[in-house]
């Protein structure tokens, strides 16, 4: 490695630590919510969202699969309440 290359790898760090370490904690505190809140920013931009008509699909789906859930425990509920009634002759 030459010297220049090293001497940029040195220099590499955070952008303003040297300044963030002198400046108010306050100040850095504000600085890191508004830094946060670019990301997010940033980040939701690229987010692919979904046209009406596949979060209307989707929608059904996870609807559908929660009442085919909901049946399948309301029937182990009924299976196991009549072998518990017929173990131990309740009624």
């Amino acid at each position: 490695m030459t010297e220049t290359s090293t001497t940029r790898s040195r220099g590499t760090g955070r952008r303003g630590s040297r300044g963030a370490r002198q400046g108010n904690p306050l100040a850095r505190l504000f600085g890191r919510i508004a830094l946060f809140v670019r990301q997010v920013l940033d980040e939701m931009r690229k987010v692919v969202w979904p046209t009406r008509q596949e979060l209307i699909n989707y929608t059904a789906v996870v609807l559908v699969f929660i009442v085919l859930i909901m049946l399948y425990v309301v029937g182990l509920d009924q299976v196991f309440q009549r072998a518990v009634s017929w173990v131990f002759g309740s009624s």
